[in-house]
């Protein structure tokens, strides 16, 4: 059955001697893994397609008890390399890619995810991407279900606007200072505002003062609420992300 779908490019593999194994996350049906023939010896039937995080329209054959479906066309509506990749942003894409495709299921539609991934590449174009990384961390942690209440201690119940906070690599929430456990890490008001507003206002509005917290590096901002996102992230695939040593690198 043949199948047309906008999708994002997430990976790309070699694939015997000229072919490319990619995995596409489309509108229609969620994480597609597939063939692309011959991409490898002739670029003018795919061009620049299939770089990773390309936003496409892509054809492709789907045959019944095939796990691969077979590329057909893809026609590029918006590349990530139509700007300049610094290294920096390159890390920034490679976070986005790898965190569609370490959370989302194969074949399961997830339109709210399609619009998030959008509208952070987006923003993904200059050299501040500090906003859009922890927004897109922390909109992924609430849509899979895995972001706990930041107001309150996850022990005593208590409310924790205004008052010290902590979080641990292996606890599910926030902790108040009476209950914190060893080796937390503090997440700063700064940073929980920020937190709260990102869940209420679309990332094209955030305005550059709101997204920084005054309390780190302009390099850096909010990379308490990163640390605590990505720890609970992978705390719930049960691995670490590759990217994220890069992030810590760059954010020094």
């Amino acid at each position: 059955m043949l199948k047309e779908s906008e999708a994002i490019v997430v990976r790309t593999y070699p694939f015997r001697e000229s072919d490319l194994l990619v995995t596409l996350f489309t509108r229609n049906e969620g994480k597609v893994r597939g063939v692309a023939r011959a991409a490898k010896k002739s670029r003018r039937r795919f061009g620049g397609a299939l770089e990773p995080l390309t936003y496409v329209k892509v054809t492709y054959e789907d045959r019944e008890r095939q796990e691969l479906v077979r590329l057909d066309a893809c026609e590029v509506l918006e590349s990530p390399l139509a700007t300049e990749v610094s290294y920096p942003r390159a890390v920034a894409l490679g976070h986005v890619a790898e965190l569609l495709d370490e959370l989302l299921p194969d074949r399961e539609a997830n339109d709210a995810v399609f619009r998030l991934a959008l509208s952070v590449l987006a923003q993904l174009k200059g050299q501040e991407f500090w906003p859009a990384v922890t927004y897109f961390d922390l909109w992924m942690a609430r849509l899979m279900g895995y972001l706990p209440d930041l107001t309150e201690c996850l022990s005593c119940g208590s409310v924790l606007n205004g008052s010290r906070a902590y979080f641990h690599a292996l606890a599910d929430g926030l902790m108040c200072p009476e209950h914190k456990r060893l080796a937390s890490s503090e997440m700063s008001a700064e940073s929980r505002v920020l937190a709260a507003q990102m869940l209420r206002v679309p990332l094209s509005k955030l305005s550059a003062t709101s997204a920084t917290d005054p309390s780190t590096s302009t390099k850096s901002p909010a990379a308490d609420l990163r640390k605590f996102l990505l720890q609970t992230l992978e705390r719930h695939i049960e691995k670490k992300l590759v990217t994220r040593g890069m992030l810590d690198k760059i954010g020094k």
